[in-house]
């Protein structure tokens, strides 16, 4: 059972799909509001925080301009209510080289 309001990690192989559909999403609607054109790569890890609903920190890699960079995105949902909200996006850093997957 999750603590409310404590931030754990979120095992590799857990909903490995519904988090690569929030980096998604995280990626789509950052892209929207900044108009950008970042390119999602892949999720390189995920933590979580309950809330009302829960709120995914998901490190992620993603294409700008040729270049791979990491970002950190928060991303909110309340899936009874169909409810998911980008909180935060911002760079990291590059990604390291070598990375490719």
């Amino acid at each position: 059972m999750a603590t409310v309001g404590g931030i754990k990690e979120v095992d590799g192989n857990q909903n490995s799909l519904e988090i690569e559909s929030l980096a998604r999403y995280a990626v789509d609607e950052h892209n929207k509001k900044q108009n950008s054109l970042l390119q999602f790569e892949k999720v390189v890890n995920t933590k979580q925080q309950v809330v009302s609903g829960t709120i995914y920190i998901i490190t992620l890699e993603a294409v700008d301009g040729g270049k791979k960079k990491v970002y950190e995105a928060k991303v909110w949902e309340k899936p009874w209510m169909n409810f998911k909200e980008l909180q935060e996006f911002k760079l990291i850093g590059d990604a390291p080289s070598g990375s490719s997957a």
